[in-house]
């Protein structure tokens, strides 16, 4: 669990705030509620991160530091937060599974960047604090939250020396200290000396000691000498206030900082900044040079442009797997935004939204292709400036049935990242906008019925279902019948009708089948042998033994661990438990590794059965309890699945009735504490 940060919050190194430290460890002791405010620029996110560090092994059930600068709405606050701390789906209710998950810990939560939610982060805040007594709540926002028996610790520029002092004097100040250490980034070899001390203290005095500033500043190092930096630095600069707080003294040299800065790059440069903007989880080249090239902007100069904005410490550059990727300090994003025109935000707004269907369209994971991991994964990454498509769709008439197509296009990555809850509030609130009977509505009526069936909320699903099913039986929505009746066939298991449910469930493949399909055949393959292994065992094998080799031959590995998992459970229920355990444990490996709570969840669910047969009921009890967690982070039960309820039921009765009552309490607690990764390991152990 950890924030993104932005420019300050990378590999550089921290220089001082000892006082603050130290402050911050006491209140921490003192109460539960400190909230570090003060300008933007001046180190929040960076001196919470080193709180952090200080005090994370104080804290039993860990930190979680959760980056809210990236989420534009309020509404998902609380799924968010839950998200961030591996509850990956809260339900229909995060609030609720949140005030569960830690109304009994003892654990740190960070919320960072908190300024623009401020009237929805004060009242969530303020619950959890009375419901959970012994968390402690950590805040970075420019505004404090008002919540009763809140602390505030102002983070105030870094001391600045008097440039007419000896150089031991001067060098003891933390302003000095930190543009010391970034010149000497840009020039290697340099150090503070007798003979530059007076014009670094000068240098560090008209920076007002604002981290921020001095970054932006000691970048220009690259370019012009100390002197030419300290003589642009004392002209005059019109500083434009963004709003009342950029008016106050202490924030006036970032803003004006950032003005001279901006004011630096070139006319390309300065367009480039403001159009990044729109990123909040930053971008790679690729996509700078498809939505932000144009109008002034060549996308063959794309590239020379973002290493200009990097060498100005603009822009911060990470390496991925995938490349590299741009991304911007809150502040200075919120800087661009400014600079963007309102006719030009317009104008990118169109060539933003296409970038990203089509990068979701292409990026489905409900096909069997060799890269599912890869477009997961990419998912993942870019889900924040998904977030702004769908906002920018579900916010203009024009483009709604846009934005509904790729919320419905993000279904199956919604059910792997255990985002049920977020599937569904995109999927409903475009179903509320879009009521023409199209494809686009027929499609998402069954992705939203398939993720509330997963949830057991089948008061939605099964009306939404039956409006799909009618819908996908009207002259040019065809392609949608199979998946309507595939789904109409899992909910006849999740009510009981295990006949109804295998024969609409095979109906479904065989339209499929008909037409060369295989990505529908991959889908009713998998509910087949998972739903139909109850009660149809040996049918539901066969399912389960086609559906791994339809992925195994396709190279899928996504697919190939729901296929060991379906198939494991339907081998369970054919008493084939040496069988079943291998290709559970296959899938838990490998679903633990790459954060798919949903298989894995069910995978540590089949081995605690698995271990109760064995007579291992302490063993039993403890996976049970790290499965519940995971289950409750879903809001979601195995009492709900219909091949996991009375296998459930079976093995916790039985440990509980092995193990006595206190036992089997002590082990479950315990198995639920594991935590995701310590759970693999254990349930795996054998």
């Amino acid at each position: 669990m950890k924030s993104n940060g932005g420019l300050l919050t990378g590999g550089a190194s921290f220089v001082g705030r000892r006082r603050e430290l130290a402050m911050a460890r006491k209140a921490l002791i003192r109460g539960r509620l400190l909230t570090l405010t003060g300008a933007g620029g001046v180190g929040k996110t960076r001196l919470a991160l080193q709180i952090v560090e200080h005090v994370k092994g104080t804290f039993r059930d860990g930190v979680g530091v959760v980056e809210l600068g990236t989420l534009e709405t309020g509404e998902l606050l609380e799924s968010a937060v839950a998200s961030a701390l591996g509850l990956r789906d809260a339900g229909p209710d995060p609030m609720n599974v949140l005030v569960d998950h830690m109304s009994g810990k003892r654990m740190l939560l960070v919320l960072d960047n908190c300024e623009h939610l401020f009237s929805i982060c004060a009242p969530f805040v303020d619950r959890l604090l009375r419901v959970a007594p012994r968390l402690r709540i950590l805040v970075t926002s420019r505004q404090t939250l008002g919540v009763y028996g809140e602390q505030v610790l102002t983070v105030r520029p870094l001391a600045v020396p008097d440039p007419a002092r000896p150089l031991g004097e001067i060098a003891r100040h933390d302003a000095v200290r930190l543009l010391e250490d970034r010149m000497a980034d840009v020039l290697p070899g340099f150090s503070l000396a007798a003979g530059n001390a007076c014009r670094v203290a000068r240098l560090a005095q008209r920076l007002e000691g604002v981290p921020l500033a001095i970054e932006l500043a000691a970048a220009r190092l690259r370019t012009m000498s100390l002197d030419q930096l300290i003589r642009e630095l004392d002209k005059p600069i019109d500083v434009l206030a963004a709003d009342t707080c950029a008016t106050l003294p202490r924030h006036h040299s970032v803003r004006a900082t950032t003005e001279w800065s901006f004011g630096l790059c070139s006319a390309a440069e300065q367009r480039l900044w403001a159009r990044l903007s729109m990123f909040p989880a930053g971008a790679d080249l690729d996509t700078a040079e498809a939505v932000c090239s144009g109008d002034g902007i060549d996308a063959a100069d794309v590239l020379d442009l973002l290493a200009g904005l990097v060498d100005k410490s603009v822009l911060c550059c990470d390496r991925r797997e995938r490349g590299l990727r741009y991304r911007m300090l809150e502040s200075l994003r919120a800087y661009g935004c400014e600079r963007l025109a309102p006719s030009e935000k317009n104008l990118l707004r169109g060539r933003y939204v296409d970038h990203y269907r089509q990068l979701v369209e292409g990026s489905q994971i409900d096909r069997i292709v060799p890269d599912q991991l890869e477009r997961y994964r990419r998912l993942q990454v870019e889900l924040p400036n998904v977030r702004v498509a769908l906002e920018a769709c579900l916010s203009t008439p024009p483009l709604t049935r846009v934005g509904l197509d790729i919320a419905s296009a993000l279904w199956c990555y919604w059910l792997l990242a255990g985002s049920l809850l977020e599937g569904r509030y995109w999927l409903e609130r475009g179903l509320d906008l879009v009521r023409e009977p199209g494809r686009t509505r027929a499609t998402a009526l069954w992705a939203d019925s398939m993720l509330a069936l997963r949830q057991g909320d089948l008061v939605i699903a099964l009306p939404r279902l039956e409006e799909c099913l009618d819908l996908a039986r009207r002259p040019g929505n065809e392609a949608v019948l199979p998946y309507a009746i595939g789904t109409a066939g899992v909910a006849a298991y999740s009510s009981g009708d295990h006949e109804r449910g295998l024969s609409l469930l095979q109906e479904s493949l065989a339209v499929h089948r008909a037409g060369e399909n295989v990505d529908g055949v991959m889908l009713n393959l998998y509910y087949a042998s998972a739903y139909g292994s109850v009660g149809h065992p040996g049918r539901a094998a066969e399912f389960g033994e086609e559906l791994l080799a339809l992925c195994e031959k396709h190279h899928a590995r996504v697919s190939r661990a729901y296929a060991q998992l379906a198939l494991g459970v339907a081998r369970w229920n054919l008493g084939d438990c040496r069988r079943a355990e291998a290709l559970v444990t296959s899938a838990a490996m490998f679903t633990g590794e790459v954060n798919d709570r949903w298989c894995l969840t069910q995978c540590l669910e089949v081995l605690a059965w698995i271990a109760g047969a064995r007579g291992e009921h302490w063993r039993a009890a403890g996976l049970m309890g790290a499965a519940h967690a995971l289950w409750q982070t879903m809001g979601a039960s195995p009492e709900r699945l219909w091949y996991h309820a009375a296998w459930h039921e079976h093995c916790r009765e039985q440990a509980r009735r092995a193990l006595g009552g206190r036992a089997f309490a002590t082990a479950f607690r315990q198995g639920a504490r594991l935590g995701q990764d310590r759970a693999v390991s254990y349930a795996v152990a054998g």
